[in-house]
């Protein structure tokens, strides 16, 4: 917690993962573990870090993931990297999102190793870069690393998390044709058409998105417009505005199809107002994640969770986009579990309970040395 990992493309000038993966490569190797750090993209390293009993592992593999980076800190109530304990709160950037859950799963999986309860192969993967575009998690599976099941350790206060949503982000270039603020006749109002596309997309999520059927964990799909911009002068007509927007998808839902709900939008505004003009871009997406209720690595989590004395609780949906994802595209099926919760992530105050990163030891050990 103490270091440093602000992501360098969400905050200009921050050191990123490289000091962090170093430090845990280090106490990994002293734990036993087989370590290698390698870069992701320059200066951005993973650390992978086997453990397996002596010999050939006699069962299923198991991979354990979590990122390193951390957003930035402005704005935030306390000392982000001071690691202060106070009323048995960890308080520090991080600490929820997702520190608590990186120490968890490492603390886990050496446990089960010198209990002498380790049948198979567990990977711990700890990854660069999942706060801004996951070039850890997508170098990961492009070397070939590869697990029966995955645990994305982000913080779920203890809940199981076989899916979340993912998201398209959109951009809406509105062309006008800019002329002096008296001349009616001749300027084309880019803000005006702007507003006439956002009326649609806002008829768009009422008439259609409400009430789309809903996934059972993660409910309906949602829209928003995040920012515009355009405009020149008070007295000249505007010749470009530009909307973002941002389309949370379910599974079953792709990237092209919200590009084509925004095109079709366009086209509705077109038929009443033929000046319309407009080109629609995908800047960015990720797909959403999907585990079924009854597959083994979900089984074997409710289980653990069980055999650890927790509550039952129902499975529950992950409201924010993880690297499950991406594990999952490339055939390990992954659930999201962990320390904390995620709506302090990203918080002015941030901080997970101590004894829940234990609770999670406990569980995530019983996981690995019955998987």
């Amino acid at each position: 917690m103490r270091v440093d990992s602000r992501n360098p493309s969400l905050a200009p000038g921050a050191p990123g993962e490289r000091e962090c993966a170093r430090l845990l490569a280090s106490v990994l190797r002293a734990w036993g573990f087989a370590v290698e750090v390698v870069d992701a993209a320059p200066g951005r390293p993973n650390v992978v870090a086997r453990l397996s009993p002596s010999g050939e592992p006699r069962g299923r593999s198991l991979m354990l993931n979590g990122h390193l980076d951390v957003v930035g800190t402005d704005g935030m109530t306390h000392a982000p990297f001071d690691a202060d304990v106070r009323d048995g709160l960890l308080y520090g950037r991080g600490s929820a999102d997702m520190k608590g859950g990186v120490a968890a799963m490492c603390a886990a999986a050496v446990r089960a190793h010198d209990t002498g309860a380790l049948r198979g192969e567990v990977i711990v993967t700890a990854v660069a870069d999942e706060e801004f575009e996951s070039v850890g998690t997508r170098a990961l599976v492009e070397r070939g690393v590869r697990a029966d099941g995955a645990i994305v350790t982000e913080p779920t206060r203890l809940r199981v998390m076989p899916a979340h949503r993912g998201f398209a982000w959109v951009t809406a270039t509105v062309r006008g044709r800019a002329a002096h603020g008296s001349r009616w006749d001749l300027g084309v109002d880019a803000i005006r058409h702007a507003g006439l596309l956002l009326a649609e997309l806002d008829a768009l999520e009422e008439r259609e998105l409400a009430h789309r059927t809903p996934h059972p964990l993660l409910g309906r799909p949602s829209l928003h417009a995040s920012t515009i911009e355009g405009g020149t002068g008070l007295s000249t007509y505007p010749d470009r505005c530009v909307v973002r927007l941002e389309r949370r998808t379910i599974p079953g839902e792709r990237a092209t199809d919200v590009v084509d709900e925004v095109r079709a939008a366009c086209d509705r505004v077109r038929t009443r107002r033929p000046t319309f003009d407009a080109e629609v871009t995908l800047d960015f997406a990720q797909p959403p994640s999907d585990v079924p209720p009854n597959a083994p690595i979900v089984r074997a989590l409710v289980d653990a969770l069980g055999a650890a004395g927790e509550p039952p609780t129902p499975l529950e949906g992950m409201s924010a986009w993880t690297d499950a994802a991406l594990l999952n595209a490339a055939g390990i099926p992954a659930i999201c579990f962990g320390p904390g919760d995620i709506t302090l992530a990203h918080a002015a105050t941030e901080y997970v309970p101590v004894v829940e990163i234990e609770r999670a030891v406990d569980v995530l050990a019983r996981l690995v040395a019955t998987w």
